[in-house]
């Protein structure tokens, strides 16, 4: 499968997220908020992973996203350079939900 391809499926799958999201908000009803809280996060690293890979392909393989119920995204991973690792919480920050970023992507030269 080329590249163009599985990033392509990827973004595609990431857009359905949001909808699942919506979807458990309007049917909880009995207050209680933690699976809506976690298809929430969930929904916010997919998100930031999707402009990732629509940025550039290598960042899917290298950098790993992490998103806490109050929408801090904890960037990990490695990057070739503090440019790439810099871009990369600069997409994750513009993503809507997260609140923060705390980026420890470590460079690698």
């Amino acid at each position: 499968m080329s590249s163009k391809l599985r990033t392509a499926a990827f973004v595609i799958g990431t857009l359905m997220v949001p909808f699942a999201a919506h979807a458990a908000d309007s049917t909880t009803s009995t207050g209680e908020s933690k699976p809506v809280r976690a298809i929430k996060d969930s929904a916010i690293t997919t998100k930031v992973k999707a402009k990732l890979a629509e940025e550039r392909a290598g960042y899917t393989k290298s950098v790993h996203v992490k998103t806490t119920p109050d929408g801090v995204v904890t960037l990990t991973g490695t990057a070739l350079t503090k440019d790439e690792a810099d871009k990369a919480a600069a997409i994750a920050k513009s993503t809507d939900g997260v609140t923060s970023v705390v980026n420890n992507i470590k460079v690698t030269k």
